[in-house]
């Protein structure tokens, strides 16, 4: 419960001081440039990785990348860069029922 507490007072600080959500909390931020890289921060870990497909973990749900000749150019702590012919991706969004009143 004093989780839930501290993560309640933490966005209250951060919405006062108009500090972005991707940095302050656990959401994923994606950026994309062209068809050729995928940038995403805020991941927890990499599920599957071939050639043509790659699945990455993160808060919200687990992030499909769909293409050709993918690879993993950069893998640090708080971002993964995805470089290839990046034909599709998709998010399998995980529904959080604990906010509901």
């Amino acid at each position: 419960m004093k989780n839930k507490r501290n993560s309640k007072i933490s966005d209250k600080i951060n919405k006062v001081l108009e500090v972005p959500r991707e940095i302050s909390g656990e959401e994923p931020k994606i950026t994309i440039v062209g068809f050729n890289e995928m940038l995403i921060e805020n991941y927890k870990g990499i599920l599957e990785y071939e050639e043509f497909y790659i699945k990455v973990a993160t808060d919200i749900g687990n992030i499909n990348i769909n293409g050709f000749n993918l690879s993993l150019e950069q893998v640090t702590e708080d971002d993964i860069a995805v470089k290839g012919i990046i034909e599709s991706f998709d998010i399998d969004r995980i529904i959080d029922d604990s906010n509901k009143e």
